[in-house]
């Protein structure tokens, strides 16, 4: 993990030896992190896995077990912090046959907001996220149940944030939304980190968490399988993933040497673009002669660290990802 001191006032969030039952099955075991304040921080693994047990108990919704929790620098069910965080739930829910206004002044109100400029408020985060703009429909006199469920998300992902809290927890924030309004919340993230907000995802987009996260921890059967920044992830897993770009595609002669087991475990074929990861010994070196050897036009040829999506295969498994990628965890 990122070491910005050991004072515990420096951690966003801190959990020492957590453990979360359900009758006789174990949801998150011994489970230990740090998230520094000021941070984006990735909490990752599959549908299953134990994030969301995970989220709620820092939250106070339920509560652990076993071990400690604390959150900005306070014990997690100490009543003085809860204005002081944000959260969007995995499960969306708001109330639907209120008008976009009303459910975000009573979300303020709930937060402790002032009423004296909470509608200025209000509409400012409204017209940021085109729920609310010049010659345009103004959303936020419809009511909930008038709008799309990517309008909905957008209406409770700004309850999350309307009254400016220290540490966001947004659970899988990314699922419903299209590519423009994902971009719109991954711009808003980045902002507020740039403000020494401290936000903690859980998401099972590996790209997502490799673009936007300083830090990040992968469980899976509520157990840690690693965390530490991205850097120092994909470090530690070291650079033996040669990305090769051919002119044209790739002839039998040139296949059969990146089929080789000898040379190549396993490659990623994206036809033109193929990513090789090396067998145990193999140069990067002897490969470009094998494939030049073969006949092969190559544009690029270069080494590169794994990918969080491919560590993510490694430690967890590719059963792992696939129910991941099907669901949330």
């Amino acid at each position: 993990m990122p070491v910005i001191g050991t004072d515990r006032h420096d951690d966003a969030l801190r959990l020492t030896d957590v453990t979360k039952r359900y009758a006789h099955h174990v949801a998150v075991r011994a489970l230990s992190l740090r998230v520094p304040r000021g941070t984006v921080f990735g909490l990752l693994g599959p549908n299953g896995a134990g994030k969301t047990s995970t989220i709620r108990m820092t939250l106070n919704i339920i509560a652990p077990d076993e071990g400690q929790i604390e959150v900005l620098g306070r014990p997690f069910d100490d009543p003085a912090i809860t204005d002081r965080l944000g959260y969007l739930p995995e499960e969306r829910g708001l109330y639907r046959k209120m008008r976009v206004r009303d459910v975000l002044r009573f979300l303020g109100r709930l937060k402790s907001m002032p009423k004296k400029g909470l509608d200025a408020q209000i509409d400012s985060w409204l017209e940021r996220f085109q729920l609310r703009g010049a010659g345009g429909e103004d959303w936020g006199a419809a009511r909930v149940d008038e709008l799309s469920r990517g309008m909905q998300q957008k209406v409770q992902f700004i309850g999350a944030l309307l009254h400016d809290p220290e540490l966001v927890v947004l659970d899988e924030p990314f699922s419903g939304l299209d590519p423009v309004n994902s971009q719109a919340l991954k711009d808003t993230v980045t902002e507020l980190r740039q403000r020494g907000r401290t936000v903690i995802f859980s998401t099972h987009v590996m790209e997502n968490a490799e673009r936007m996260c300083d830090a990040i921890c992968i469980i899976s059967n509520g157990e840690k399988v690693l965390d530490g920044t991205v850097s120092e992830v994909r470090k530690q897993h070291g650079a033996r993933i040669a990305v090769v770009a051919f002119d044209g595609s790739p002839s039998p002669q040139v296949l059969t040497v990146l089929h080789d087991p000898s040379l190549v475990v396993r490659i990623n074929d994206g036809n033109r673009l193929i990513e090789a990861e090396l067998a145990p010994d193999v140069t990067a070196h002897a490969l470009l002669a094998a494939l030049v050897g073969a006949g092969a036009n190559i544009e690029r040829f270069e080494l590169v660290r794994p990918s969080l999506h491919r560590i993510f295969l490694e430690r967890v498994g590719a059963a792992g990802v696939e129910v991941g990628l099907s669901g949330h965890g």
